[in-house]
């Protein structure tokens, strides 16, 4: 089954080929980081008029890569939720119309779901129940995969996401946008335990974490060491952030995947790059006896190959969509 896949859930443009959930025939990725630099962030009427200006070139070109023609196509899967609301709106009508035209089913897919569903094209012998640990820009939780298209979610972040705070403290530091490169790169040369900073805990939420003690503390500390004129350690203090967040995060997945007792834990989302985390899960994973699944870098970013691989999933559990599909800001991973 060839699925053209679409995702244009943030500020990357994304169209894929994939085959029967697994075999990717192209990924084309149009990044718009670049544009949105200057400001330090995305920003929304920016990123829908790029996806606009791109998304029907790209999806022609992903077909072209995968050395097909429309007519070899069987499916259309798209981002639905959740995301910036204008640009997620841009990927649904834009698959709805390719779908309709090709007389094509159209198929819905959650931003999350997809980012899980990636570590399915690296590891073909993966396969539900297994525990997930979905780190990004947007969300940060900790999810039990119980099928394909069975996911819950077992704790997450009470306030900002993981990544939103490597991207606002990188801005502030002034090292670059998105912040989580940067940072890891500065982080493999400095001392961790140069600067203490908080892990936030969730009282009577065990698996629950708070990201915004530590945004606060490592804001303050770059502030005062420039009210005070004195020069930060720009890699100790990455090694030290990177640490407090990877020190709120392994805990908790590894509780979690003792609770379900799957022996398989998986990672997906932008900061599953982040060389720190996956090191410190490889470590406890080690020590548990639990088998752990690593996305490949390239696929741990918003991508379409990995909304295809989750669509073929969807469909198989008769999971599709009429005309009136609509786009979401917000929406639960066990919604589909």
């Amino acid at each position: 089954m060839n699925i053209l896949a679409i995702e244009s859930s943030c500020d990357d443009t994304a169209a894929a080929v994939v085959r029967d959930g697994r075999t990717v025939l192209s990924s084309c990725v149009s990044s718009q980081i670049e544009m949105h630099t200057v400001y330090g962030g995305v920003v929304p009427e920016i990123a829908s008029r790029k996806h606009v200006e791109t998304i029907s070139g790209l999806a022609e070109k992903a077909v072209s890569d995968a050395g097909l023609s429309r007519n070899e196509l069987d499916a259309v899967a798209v981002t639905y939720a959740p995301g910036l609301i204008g640009a997620v709106l841009v990927g649904v009508n834009f698959a709805k119309g390719a779908a309709l035209a090709l007389g094509l089913p159209l198929i819905p897919v959650h931003h999350v779901r997809g980012h899980i569903a990636a570590n399915y094209i690296t590891h073909l012998d993966l396969k539900p129940p297994f525990v997930c640990l979905c780190v990004s820009g947007g969300t940060t939780a900790i999810v039990d995969v119980r099928s394909y298209t069975e996911m819950s979610v077992l704790g997450g972040t009470r306030d900002d996401a993981a990544g939103e705070c490597f991207d606002k403290v990188a801005r502030v530091l002034g090292i670059g946008y998105p912040g989580g490169g940067p940072m890891d790169r500065l982080a493999q040369v400095g001392d961790d335990g140069k600067y203490p900073l908080p892990v936030g805990h969730v009282s009577g939420a065990e698996l629950d974490m708070s990201f915004s003690g530590l945004k606060t503390a490592s804001l303050n500390l770059i502030h005062n060491s420039e009210q005070k004129g004195e020069v930060l350690d720009l890699p100790g203090f990455a090694a030290s952030f990177g640490k407090a967040v990877s020190d709120s995060l392994v805990p908790r997945v590894m509780a979690a995947a003792k609770m379900a007792g799957y022996g398989k834990i998986a990672v997906a989302g932008g900061v599953a790059a982040n060389s720190r985390i996956r090191a410190d899960l490889q470590a406890a994973c080690a020590r548990s006896g639990d088998r752990l699944f690593l996305p490949e870098l390239r696929y741990c970013g918003d991508n379409a190959a990995m909304i295809g691989c989750q669509g073929f999933y969807e469909f198989q559990a008769g999971h599709t969509a009429g005309w009136d599909l609509n786009a979401y800001a917000t929406r639960d991973i066990g919604v589909g």
